[in-house]
This record gives C-alpha cells, structure tokens and sequence, in this order.
C-alpha cells in the first residue's frame, strides 16, 4: 500500500459508519473489515464513529455500562496499534476511557502508521439531554484541544457535542490542523423526526460546514446509522457521515441507513487557496476578544469601550 504514486499535496480520508450490537466483539470486527475495506480504496488517515465498540449507552443511566470502559493504552488501542501499523494507516479511534476509579472520560485516541499512539483527547463539551444523559458517565476533557501531527497530516479532534461550539473549531485551527474530525453518535427522536427531522440534520450539518468556511480546513463528521432503542422510542441514528473542503462544499457523503465507507481526497493546496481569498484568520481583532472567556457580559455595558454611560450629559 505504498504512497508513492499519490499527490504529496493530497490526503485521502476514510470514515467509518456503522450499526452497532450489544456485543463488542462483534463491533470490534465490524470496523476492522470496515477498516481494512477504506484502506483498499486508498484511504490513508480512517475515522471510526464515537462509542462505536457498543451501543450507545448514554441513552438511560445504567451503573453497569461503566464496565465497558477501559484504560489508555489497553485492550482497544493495542488491537488497533496493529491493525494501523498492519495497513500504513492513521487511525482515530474513540472509546470509552477509564481513568481511576469513578473517574470516565468519553476519548478518541490518534493511532500513527506506524502504530505509535500519538496521544489521545477527551470530550470537552458533555450534553445533558433526553436520551443522551452523558453527564452521568462522563467527566469533562481536560486536555485542551490537542491536534496531533501524523504522517499524512495535522489532525484536530473533536467529539459530536463539541461539533456545535465555534471556539474548539479556532482553537484547533490555530494550533495547525489541516484537518478537523467529529466522531458522531447524533440521531433523531423517532417522535421528532417527521416534523423536526429535516431541520436537525441539516443544522448538524450546517454548523461543520460553517467550522469548515470560517477556519479554512477539511472537516469530517463520522455518525453511527441504524435504530438502538425500543420500537417506537430511543434513537435513529442518521448515518450521512461526510467530509467538506475549506470552502465548505461536501466533497463525499454517506448513506442515512447502512454501514460504509466514505472516502474523500483532500488537497491541501485549498487551505492555503481558501484562506487567502477569504483572510479570516489574518482579519481577526484578537485584541477585542477578551469577553469570550465570561459566560456571559451581563453587568458590563458602563465597562465596555463606546457604551452608553447612561448619562444625558
């Protein structure tokens, strides 16, 4: 599988979508054949979708559930370290990581092609919602946002409720990624998804693209597909795993409902394109950013340069 006859500009993207089983073995093998598969059509740097080794679990608290969880390195990373040195790929690979006793992190890890294990991140942002109760399993990243400097390129790596934050999108922009991956586990309530369904996705897919535009890099969102709950209720997941260049066009795109293997090539000569037509990055006024860190700039409008005092004179 050699590299040699590729663009030295171009990398090739493989992400992974798939159904997931109550049995992680099973899982497990599932993305190995679908690993094996993206790398025969030429994919050099492969994303798998997050949590993809089970169910999603998220969807009720169950103390059990933490017994999947597993230590970094572990069990996982050393099967995959293979399986990455094997082929000549970078591999993203996100589990469910056991830190200390009580203490679990919802991570990613960044396998090099030569098995290296480059280091890992955390999930940042932790959603609270109905049927996604991650606050119960997971504890906040506390890694920053690290992007990791692999053989075929500089990846920034970001987890599903992360995708909708535009500060984590800059800040990996800013440390160099030419590329930007979202392992996904994101679906509609099957009550929602007649009148809400269209709306939600294509939000979902709007905010990536904006990270894409607004930053000047690639961007990847890998999604699980399938139904994981009781009929009637749980979670459609909505598959369409897909990849943006830095202007935000989709260059591919995957199915709303099977496994398989999007491959996208990116040329990296359309950051340095995008990003001198469109000088976001130059233009910025960092010196005017201070409030970003607040919550929010309640009780500082007399603080603010050019408010009103609020004095008629």
């Amino acid at each position: 599988m050699s590299d040699a006859a590729a663009p030295t500009t171009a990398f090739t993207v493989g992400l992974v979508q798939m159904a997931c089983g109550e049995t992680v073995s099973t899982n497990l093998d599932t993305a190995s054949t679908l690993i094996r598969q993206a790398a025969d059509l030429g994919a050099r740097i492969i994303c798998l979708q997050e949590l993809f080794a089970s169910l999603y679990f998220c969807q009720r608290e169950d103390p059990s559930r933490f017994d999947l969880a597993e230590p970094v390195p572990g069990p996982t990373t050393t099967r995959y370290a293979a399986l990455a040195r094997e082929l000549a790929v970078v591999l993203v690979v996100p589990l469910f990581e056991k830190r200390g006793p009580g203490v679990y992190h919802n991570t990613l890890v960044v396998i090099d092609a030569d098995g290296t294990l480059l280091g890992r991140y955390r999930k940042t942002h932790i959603p609270d919602d109905p049927l996604y109760h991650e606050k119960f399993y997971f504890t906040p990243g506390d890694l920053g946002y690290p992007v990791f400097d692999t053989r075929f390129a500089r990846i920034g790596t970001l987890i599903c409720w992360d995708q909708w934050f535009p500060e984590a999108a800059r800040l990996s922009a800013l440390a160099g990624a030419e590329l930007l991956v979202y392992p996904s586990a994101i679906g509609w309530h099957p009550a929602e998804r007649p009148t809400a369904g269209a709306a939600q996705h294509d939000a979902w897919r709007t905010i990536q693209r904006g990270h894409a535009i607004a930053n000047g890099l690639f961007v990847a969102a890998i999604n699980r597909v399938g139904h994981e709950g009781p009929p009637g209720g749980g979670l459609d997941f909505w598959g369409q795993s897909f990849v943006c260049d830095p202007a935000g066009q989709v260059l591919a795109v995957g199915a709303v409902d099977r496994d398989e293997v999007v491959i996208a090539v990116c040329d990296r000569r359309q950051i340095e394109d995008q990003r001198r037509g469109w000088p976001f990055l130059r233009d910025r006024r960092v010196d005017s950013y201070d409030g970003l860190s607040a919550r929010l700039l309640d009780d500082q409008t007399d603080a603010r340069p050019g408010s009103a005092s609020g004095d008629d004179g």
